[in-house]
């Protein structure tokens, strides 16, 4: 088991030294904007197309893969499918866990390396945090993330910019639970459902209250006649009408 993860760490550790390279490179090279949300600018996207009955679960997973794990057990058993954002360090430490997402059929995407705040980054340090999470999450688990969520949610033009020229839509959510700060199964809940309605992006985080509340909203969703999907399936209407 040790030889096999020394062998997993020394596999890391070229792709990163490999993909630091590559960024290092490009950015001597003039960059064209890709704007792949459609119009002139660029820009995040908050919820999916509003007037249908999806809705979304979105994982920002930094920690506890444990509860993770629990969490996608739980869905698997309720016939929902979830969206989570990985960062790129967890992920290299967590490999295990992120083959059970994706073997589990859940939608792997991308919450940067390191957990920086992006707004403050330039622009060649967000392509940098975005590009090394995707060259792990592939190396690790073979999905090619395409979908990017910015820690904390802050982002700037920069961030943007770097996420369309790596081919990712920059996703922000629509109901935040707050579950990192508050550790109330309750409030979780009541922020997930209060007026709950098609394309709303919920986002959450892998804590033992969340987890401890999901069944309830899961439930909720069930009662109101709303499917639960993937990110990527709630933004891709709204994403094909814009481009």
């Amino acid at each position: 088991m040790k030889i096999k993860r020394r062998k997993i760490t020394l596999i890391t550790n070229f792709l990163l030294v490999a993909s630091f390279t590559a960024v290092f490179a490009v950015s001597f090279f003039p960059q064209k904007a890709l704007p792949i949300y459609g119009g002139t600018e660029l820009s995040a996207i908050y919820n999916g197309v509003r007037g249908t009955n999806k809705v979304s679960f979105m994982f920002n997973v930094y920690e506890n893969a444990e509860t993770v794990q629990q969490i996608a057990r739980l869905l698997d058993e309720r016939g929902v499918k979830a969206t989570f954002f990985v960062g790129g360090c967890w992920a290299d430490d967590n490999e295990q866990t992120l083959n059970f997402l994706v073997q589990n059929g859940h939608e792997i995407a991308n919450h940067g390396y390191f957990h920086k705040d992006h707004s403050t980054l330039d622009y060649e340090k967000n392509k940098e945090e975005i590009y090394l999470t995707g060259v792990i999450v592939k190396a690790l688990c073979g999905a090619s993330p395409t979908l990017f969520a910015p820690p904390s949610g802050s982002f700037s033009d920069k961030t943007l910019q770097a996420a369309a020229d790596l081919g990712y839509q920059v996703i922000m959510w629509s109901k935040d639970t707050i579950d990192w700060r508050d550790k109330d199964k309750s409030k979780v809940v009541s922020r997930a459902t209060k007026n709950l309605t098609g394309g709303d992006l919920i986002l959450m985080h892998p804590k033992s209250h969340t987890f401890a509340a999901l069944p309830e909203i899961i439930d909720y969703c069930f009662a109101h006649g709303l499917e639960i999907v993937k990110v990527s399936e709630n933004i891709s209407a709204k994403t094909t009408q814009n481009t």
